[in-house]
């Protein structure tokens, strides 16, 4: 059976101030001519196809429009929810949806009830697990802490419990939204860290043939039964080293997978130049990014007088100014820097009470802080989800 695996399309969606929906059209031209010219079987889109709760109506038509074309092609779609996604919003309607090939997975419940599908080999088993926040899920699931690796362990053991009870030889593949150890990430993905760990192992998915991933945008192989697709366009500078593409997976008929990248169409590549407006401005090697979106970092000690002005006269798709002047290592600012890169919430929450009291929390005061900082994510996810 050749899938297509995809996810993270994030209708609605712009990089910085340019509108992104006309490239968003055209890569789902892509991804329906990817399924009439390489004879896909099954299509899989692993969570946020929106970017937000409530999407612009004109990416609800770009999503109506997509259902459409996939389902004039006769080829079967598995489709979850992601953390951008409003689930319930998202799940509107799937019975009859369903009816034409388009299968909406957006209710955790029903992470160990598969939509079968056959080829000429036998049937090939598709659990859809949706985005599984924590806090809202883990009486579902029946664990007693709010966890990432808990919720999902619990739910892939339900997938391999139905498994079990299938024909010998069933394949299987998992659709899942998440953040799995080995995986890049990138500036563009919504924080989803709880109880202090966001990440999953990703023996968490032993049991199945492949897993489809989405959440990460960098398209990734964590093992060749485990991938990200990444997303289809790039939503941040983070992005610029990043090569967007689908993966079109063969699961032969003993499970075994092969994969290949089919690449996307990006309009215009993203470039990350840094140093001082007069060499930016002046330096023949920046040739090559004159028509690509530009994020330019500044490195001036003193900010330029009409800095973008001036970039866009030799790059005109420049849309992310930054200024970082070069300083001296005993420059206050550089230390205090320093000191946060790379640290969380949690450990410069930590260092300050360390700072103000002359020692750090004890066992306790971490658990309170901790607690703390989770009770802030799974509200902002409430309200996201009521939205």
């Amino acid at each position: 059976m050749r899938l297509l695996h995809t996810s993270d399309w994030h209708l609605g969606r712009s990089l910085h101030r340019v509108n992104m929906l006309a490239a968003q059209a055209e890569f789902i031209g892509r991804l329906v001519a990817t399924v009439r010219e390489r004879a896909v079987d099954a299509v899989v889109v692993s969570g946020d196809v929106y970017d937000r709760a409530v999407p612009p109506l004109a990416a609800v038509e770009l999503f109506d429009d997509a259902l459409h074309r996939l389902a004039d092609l006769g080829v079967p779609t598995v489709m979850i929810s992601g953390n951008h996604d409003s689930a319930r919003r998202l799940g509107v309607g799937a019975g009859l949806i369903g009816r034409a090939g388009i299968h909406l997975r957006t209710e955790p419940s029903a992470a160990g009830t598969p939509v079968v599908l056959a080829d000429a080999h036998g049937e090939v088993a598709f659990y859809g697990l949706p985005y599984l926040e924590p806090a809202l899920v883990k009486d579902e699931f029946g664990v007693e802490k709010a966890g990432h690796e808990a919720v999902l362990a619990a739910a892939m053991d339900r997938v391999r419990a139905d498994l079990a009870t299938r024909a010998t030889g069933t394949r299987s593949v998992v659709l899942a939204h998440a953040f799995v150890t080995g995986g890049e990430p990138s500036d563009s993905e919504r924080d989803i860290t709880v109880g202090g760990v966001a990440a999953v192992p990703a023996g968490v998915f032993d049991g199945v043939d492949y897993v489809a991933l989405g959440h990460l945008h960098g398209c990734q192989t964590l093992t060749d039964r485990v991938r990200y697709s990444g997303s289809p366009l790039p939503y941040s500078f983070s992005e610029a080293g990043h090569r967007k593409s689908m993966w079109l997976v063969d699961l032969d008929a003993d499970g075994s997978v092969g994969a290949e990248r089919v690449d996307c169409p990006v309009p215009r590549p993203l470039a990350r130049i840094r140093g001082t407006l007069e060499d930016l401005l002046a330096d023949p090697e920046h040739a090559r990014h004159e028509e690509s979106w530009v994020e330019a970092t500044l490195t001036d000690p003193v900010r330029p007088a009409d800095p973008m002005a001036r970039l866009t006269e030799r790059f005109p798709h420049t849309l992310s100014l930054v200024f970082d002047p070069d300083r001296t290592e005993d420059d206050p600012d550089v230390s205090y820097a320093r000191r946060l890169a790379g640290r969380s919430d949690q450990q410069i929450a930590e260092d300050f009470v360390a700072h103000v009291r002359g020692a750090g929390p004890d066992d306790h005061e971490q658990g309170v802080l901790r607690d703390a900082f989770d009770a802030v994510r799974a509200d902002e996810t409430v309200r996201e989800v009521a939205r």
